[in-house]
């Protein structure tokens, strides 16, 4: 029953939700994807030594991926995960972004899957949720693409460690009127919750949830939607704290 709670509460409310969407889409700003080059080497702040090689981040996802919210690549997730890591590891991290927004899982495969590298990774990020919450994904299909995603992103990146993020609090989202937030909140809710699922029967694979008060406006862009540069900023020390005591737990990756 609580697998379907969202399409239970959303059958009735159909008429009154849609309308609520077409007048969400059309009120709301729409904001582009954030400009600059979507790769890059971050550097910690003290000098390090030349022998040290840069780990490598590389993060597939949604419009946060590619930098909806933030004005340049910079402020977006990938650089800023890779800034923290490099400050908290004191050595160079090499970042690469494969975001689409407006992206479902199943639109990444198809569209952003050619594009990845044939190319080890140290560490992966699988970042999505909000628009399969918003296109009403059973929880079914979505832990089949999400598989899809993640076998994709084995076969080519090879990675140490692979990074799947939790779907962002759409419950919170300012941008969504009622009762369309808290269905969407609920769906968001059950996808969250297979993502988990997924990760935890996955090898070399952590969940990582988003925990953010989307209610406080200064980590939300002018749009409500999306993550300001705060917000941004905020997910991606909850990123680089959860992979640095995954990756000192089990020292998966070289000193050198």
């Amino acid at each position: 029953m609580r697998r379907w709670l969202p399409e239970i509460l959303a059958l009735p409310l159909l008429p009154w939700l849609l309308a609520q969407g077409k007048r969400t889409r059309r009120i709301t700003p729409r904001m582009p994807e954030a400009s600059g080059e979507r790769h890059g080497l971050c550097l910690p702040q003290q000098s390090i030594s030349e022998e040290l090689a840069p780990f490598s981040v590389l993060a597939i996802g949604e419009s946060p991926v590619a930098g909806v919210g933030v004005d340049t690549q910079a402020q977006a997730i990938t650089a800023q995960l890779a800034q923290r890591l490099a400050t908290q590891w004191q050595r160079p991290i090499s970042w690469s972004a494969f975001g689409k927004n407006g992206a479902t899982v199943s639109d990444a495969i198809r569209d952003v899957g050619p594009q990845l590298p044939d190319m080890k990774m140290n560490v992966v990020l699988i970042a999505f949720g909000v628009n399969d919450s918003t296109a009403f994904r059973s929880t079914t299909r979505y832990r089949q693409d999400l598989a899809r995603l993640v076998q994709l992103v084995l076969q080519r990146l090879r990675p140490d460690l692979l990074v799947i993020a939790g779907v962002p609090p759409l419950h919170l989202f300012p941008a969504l009127p009622q009762p369309l937030r808290h269905v969407l909140g609920l769906k968001a809710n059950n996808l969250n919750a297979t993502a988990r699922s997924l990760a935890s029967a996955m090898p070399q694979t952590i969940f990582v949830p988003i925990q953010s008060n989307a209610r406080d406006r200064s980590l939300m862009a002018m749009d409500g939607y999306h993550p300001s540069p705060s917000g941004v900023r905020l997910w991606a020390e909850q990123l680089a704290v959860a992979i640095d005591g995954d990756v000192n737990e089990h020292r998966r990756f070289s000193s050198r």
